[in-house]
């Protein structure tokens, strides 16, 4: 019964783990930085676009904009990227969602623009505009809920059992 327990709260670890890292690893497009103050400069890359397939367009929407971008160069880690100048914007909050050459969505990512002098640029982006950390550690957090959940039950069914005895 003990070894039952045991392996089906490992079950349910790995399988929770299964299903919430994944969405970690899929950063297929950044914004770099992600913090940037009027008229910076921020680098917009879809990582997984296969440069064969045509340019990658990234459409930005934000305050006052609704503008595609075309991508420009081949990113050194692979994918497309392109340069954006923020002369002009409002600040708020920007959203970028990448489409492929071949027409297949490469995700988003989220940047925001400050006033000159305000909030210092930040070091990079990511593609859900720096909730990757958070949905890590819920991940975690999810982890070690099914394996606290799993002791629980552990723990009750070896004290009803000796109880039972």
């Amino acid at each position: 019964m003990k070894a039952q327990a045991v392996l089906g709260s490992a079950a349910v670890g790995v399988g929770l783990g299964t299903l919430l890292l994944p969405a970690v690893a899929l950063a297929d497009t950044t914004v770099s930085p992600a913090t940037t103050p009027v008229g910076g400069t921020v680098v917009l890359t879809a990582t997984t676009c296969n440069p064969k397939d045509g340019d990658v367009i990234f459409h930005v929407t934000g305050p006052n904009r609704d503008q595609n971008v075309r991508s420009t160069t081949a990113a050194a880690g692979g994918g497309l990227s392109a340069e954006l100048f923020t002369a002009g914007f409002t600040l708020g909050t920007y959203t970028v969602a990448a489409t492929c050459g071949n027409g297949s969505s490469a995700g988003s990512a989220q940047f925001t623009v400050t006033p000159i002098g305000g909030a210092p640029a930040g070091g990079g982006g990511s593609s859900d505009g720096g909730t990757t950390a958070a949905v890590a550690f819920t991940a975690g957090g999810a982890l070690l809920g099914a394996g606290a959940t799993g002791l629980v039950v552990l723990l009750r069914r070896r004290r009803h059992a000796g109880a039972v005895a």
